[in-house]
């Protein structure tokens, strides 16, 4: 596929994702029950009345009786839209969305977008200002400069909430905590540190007032823009960029670049010649941020100076430059504390407490869940994005600046308990799963996909491909494969591996060898080569076999139950091990694993413990610390019954083995899951409520799992298979792309399996 049909595929994807299930990426939900009459009346008249006139008193009560202090507005004109320049208000509202989609993916904080269509710096003003009683904060986004430095200044004066711009600031931040590594790398003091900066936009200027506020001196740094550096004097020289004129006598950035200790680049691709940066200071410290491609690429750089230290706007490098480190909790220690600004003085706090965490040593569950497995370094000067410690460490630093600055209205009294909300705000699995797709890319695996000519996986196998997780093996008649693939929109058909039963060369070596695993099974030749034709998921299975690919999805066209003994004719259990199906429920700021919902019917207590260690360890791969209820009808004997034993006795064989988890039973799911039902029994040894649920029997597992998915109204993965020798997958015969892609992925990446 060439690039452009790649781009082209890319984009008709993108629009796919936008479009299906709901159009867009956010949706309203309400925060309290909404069932009965007396909900309504609570809610609306007349019980809105008693809030109104509390807030009417006393303004600081919106913050007890509205989401307002959770809100931030998200605000564009389109006037920068990404790359891609003025497009307009409305073309800008798919990445106003998503950053909606970021705030509260990262922080928990909820967040509208709002696009206002107008390119006049004063109308965009007074209406951004006439909303300040409804949020508790405002993102500018993608206005172009000059008008965004008025913008932000003016709506900074006039609101008394927190007003960020974040193409500037955010940046800003995240630069300054990288240059603060670099120079504490290489023995530099920043009072000391000569710096260039190519480029004079909104960011570049920004970053330097930011880097400048860290320590180091004005003197000592030149923005040059396209005309070159910038001094006193210059003609055509507005008052944001001469507020960062000086004395120099160079007149080029070459020039400019000659024993500088520093590069700090937002400007163009190419910018910066390998020949430039052989002039620069020993151990030069290159910030090449233009995106997606910078001003020098990393490894043309360290051609010339091997001892650089190098940063980035990109993922496929190291140092990655990222707003996504900064803004989400730095408005998340903004709104903590009522702040009525984001000044300075936070921005500082946020940039030195980013710093201060890429160098602490990174935790083993950290490293293990999230993928965090770099140490203090010059490849490591700037935290991972998905580092969950971001929330506490950056958010915290941030609300007590705001406290010691003047600007909070709401102090925090008690820090350690704060940095518990802050952790307790998250769910770990979201970042987890991003780390394991990063893995599944990092070591790509051959997926067979054994129902093809179905829309649903064949989308799904097109972007485990084009997103870079590994190849796809299609199992199907290849016409009709291939006809899919042209109605996908797919460009290059014939560029697919299709495996085709009725035709391939691979099935005598199928037959045989499933005939000698099936004779003494009631399987005659015949039997097992009309088996090997006719039935798709016996030829995907021997394909997986075989070694001709690496694991299978399947699900879409069969039962999971027949789906399964088609399976097992070709494929074993794991030595040892007892097949179990496990689903995942992802709540807002929690993860349960039940298992086993699939296969053991009911299972001994032995099996059970079996699959209370296996489901614990599955759940540490997600970035949780399993706390492991065995549930029951029953609450530690109360009722009694004839069924308890063998959960009694798995209990007993975990305290002979003690695996190194918490785990309880048998208890009711009220005693597991709700604390203050827990607190009727002091002697539990569960700390907290349970996140892993192992389930008495297949009945009561799969009933909870499919009533969970239908009434629950939140994201639900699996059944994951766990415990065959090969990774198999079978997704619900109702599944869409998107759940048959996860499912790929955590097989490939060997979390489930």
């Amino acid at each position: 596929m060439s690039e452009d049909e790649t781009n082209a595929f890319k984009r008709r994807e993108a629009l796919f994702y936008h479009e299906t299930i709901r159009p867009g990426k956010i949706e309203i939900i309400a925060s309290k029950p909404m069932a009965t009459q007396r909900d309504l009346s609570l809610a609306y008249s007349p019980g809105v009345a008693a809030p109104v006139e509390a807030i009417a008193e006393n303004p600081k009560d919106a913050a007890r009786y509205t989401a307002r202090s959770n809100l931030v507005a998200v605000i564009s004109n389109g006037t920068a839209i990404l790359g891609l320049g003025n497009l307009g208000a409305l073309a800008s509202k798919p990445v106003m969305e998503g950053k909606a989609v970021l705030f509260k993916r990262f922080a928990d904080v909820d967040s509208i977008d709002l696009e206002l269509d107008t390119e006049d710096p004063d109308k965009f003003i007074e209406a951004v200002a006439l909303m300040e009683p409804s949020f508790g904060g405002i993102n500018l986004e993608d206005i172009a400069a000059p008008e965004c430095f008025i913008i932000e200044q003016a709506l900074r004066e006039r609101m008394n909430i927190p007003v960020m711009h974040d193409d500037q600031h955010g940046t800003a931040i995240i630069s300054a905590a990288g240059l603060i590594n670099a120079c504490h790398l290489t023995g530099r003091n920043l009072k000391d540190v000569k710096m260039v900066v190519n480029g004079a936009g909104a960011s570049a200027l920004a970053c330097t007032a930011l880097i400048k506020s860290v320590g180091v001196r004005h003197e000592n740094v030149i923005v040059c823009d396209r005309s070159g550096p910038i001094y006193p004097g210059r003609e055509g020289v507005d008052q944001w960029k001469s507020a960062h004129a000086v004395e120099t006598k160079a007149r080029s950035l070459e020039e400019a670049l000659e024993g500088a200790d520093v590069f700090l680049g937002l400007s163009a691709a190419g910018a910066l010649k390998p020949e430039w940066v052989a002039k620069m200071a020993d151990k030069p410290i290159i910030f090449a941020m233009a995106n997606p491609v910078p001003e020098i690429m990393p490894e043309d750089a360290k051609a010339v100076r091997p001892d650089a230290i190098i940063a980035t706007g990109r993922s496929d490098y190291p140092n990655q430059v990222n707003n996504v480190l900064g803004f989400p909790f730095i408005f998340r220690g903004a709104l903590d504390v009522q702040a009525t600004a984001i000044n300075e003085e936070m921005k500082v706090a946020a940039a030195r407490a980013i710093a201060e965490l890429a160098r602490e040593r990174v935790p083993e569950e950290v490293a293990a869940a999230y993928g965090v497995t770099h140490q203090f370094g010059e490849e490591y000067i700037i935290p991972a994005p998905f580092d969950p410690r971001l929330m506490e460490v950056v958010s915290s630093a941030v609300a007590k600046a705001a406290m010691d600055s003047g600007v909070a209205q709401a102090p925090i009294e008690d820090f350690e308990a704060y940095r518990h909300q802050l952790k307790a705000r998250l769910n770990p699995t979201t970042g987890a799963l991003t780390n394991i797709y990063e893995q599944a890319k990092a070591n790509p695996k051959r997926m067979v996909f054994a129902e093809a000519e179905e829309d649903v996986a064949l989308r799904a196998a097109i972007q485990y491909r084009e997103f870079g997780y590994g190849e796809p093996i299609l199992v199907g008649r290849t016409e009709k494969v291939r006809e899919k693939l042209v109605e996908l929109a797919v460009d290059d058909p014939d560029d697919w591996i299709i495996e085709n039963s009725a035709v391939s060369d691979k099935v005598p070596g199928m037959v045989d060898y499933l005939y000698k695993r099936l004779q003494r099974r009631g399987y005659t030749e015949r039997d097992v080569g009309r088996m090997v034709n006719q039935e798709r998921n016996v030829f995907a299975a021997l394909l997986v076999a075989l070694g001709h690919g690496d694991a299978m999805i399947s699900g879409l066209t069969r039962t999971f139950a027949q789906t399964a003994r088609e399976v097992g004719r070709v494929l074993d259990p794991k030595p040892g091990a007892v097949p179990f199906g496990m689903h995942m429920m992802i709540g807002k700021n929690s993860t349960v694993f039940l298992a086993d919902t699939t296969i053991n019917e009911r299972p001994t207590s032995e099996q059970l413990a079996h699959i209370a260690k296996e489901s614990a360890a599955v759940a540490r791969r997600m970035g949780h610390e399993p706390r492991v209820a065995f549930l029951s009808y029953s609450t530690f004997g109360n009722p009694s019954g004839q069924w308890l034993d063998n959960i009694r006795d798995a209990v007993a064989i975990l305290d002979a083995e003690e695996p190194g988890f918490e785990y309880e039973g048998e208890m009711a799911p009220d005693a597991a899951l709700n604390p203050t039902v827990m607190k009727l029994y002091p002697f539990s040894r569960l700390s907290g409520p349970a996140n892993v649920l192992i389930m008495p029997g297949l009945q009561s597992a799969n009933l909870s799992a499919k009533l969970l998915r239908e009434l629950a109204g939140e994201t639900m993965v699996g059944p994951m298979m766990i415990g065959m020798e090969k990774p198999v997958q079978i997704a619900p015969m109702t599944s869409i792309a998107p759940d048959i892609l996860t499912l790929a992925v955590l097989a490939s990446a060997g979390v489930v399996g």
